[in-house]
């Protein structure tokens, strides 16, 4: 107990951020003396939320984005982030990260060059997941997309084959549909920012 004082768990609990586990751990006691300690002398402790925000905060952007934009780089920001406000999964509840999800091609390369380029993400990040019909032949369509993406086919996961389609959805979507996945919410927190500056810029 006598390595324990209010100005050392109020740098290292408070300022500095640690879990009550790991200032036990820089003190050289058990978890329970701190708790003690702190509940003692009445040092509110982090509620669940603030815990999680305070952790999720700590942890390292996978991804670094490019700071000067060149005219060029300034348009393809634009169309990215505008192709993410109408295809993309939405930073709301427990979204893990970037879900873009299209069936043309063409979008799908400007929305990777855009990740590419402006977020530069980590390459071995992205994940590509095929939709497509019963009907369709899986292997082409996942030869088709990784020509398309680049992203290598061991990181295309599993892919959903719909079985129960309409007849009049054959020839819908010939090469199926993917999402372009990245698993980090800082990014998709990122790409929500710009949507809201741009959603106030060209909304009034």
């Amino acid at each position: 107990m006598s390595t324990l004082s209010k100005e050392i768990i109020e740098k290292l609990y408070y300022r500095e951020g640690l879990s009550t586990i790991k200032v036990a751990q820089k003190l050289n006691v058990t978890p329970w003396v701190v708790l003690s300690f702190m509940r003692s002398n009445k040092m509110v402790r982090r509620t669940f939320k603030e815990a999680n925000a305070l952790d999720f905060n700590k942890k390292p952007f996978t991804f670094l984005l490019k700071e000067i934009l060149t005219l060029q780089e300034e348009k393809l920001k634009m169309a990215g982030v505008v192709l993410y406000w109408g295809e993309g999964a939405k930073l709301r509840g427990k979204n893990s990260g970037v879900d873009f999800a299209n069936s043309n091609s063409e979008m799908i390369k400007v929305f990777l060059k855009f990740l590419r380029e402006i977020c530069r993400v980590d390459e071995k990040k992205l994940r590509v997941y095929l939709y497509c019909y019963s009907n369709q032949n899986i292997e082409s369509l996942l030869d088709y997309w990784y020509k398309i993406t680049s992203i290598p086919l061991n990181q295309f996961t599993k892919p959903y084959v719909r079985k129960d389609f309409l007849p009049e959805k054959i020839g819908k979507m010939e090469y199926g549909m993917i999402h372009i996945r990245y698993a980090d919410k800082k990014l998709l927190i990122q790409i929500d920012s710009w949507i809201n500056e741009y959603s106030k810029l060209f909304g009034n």
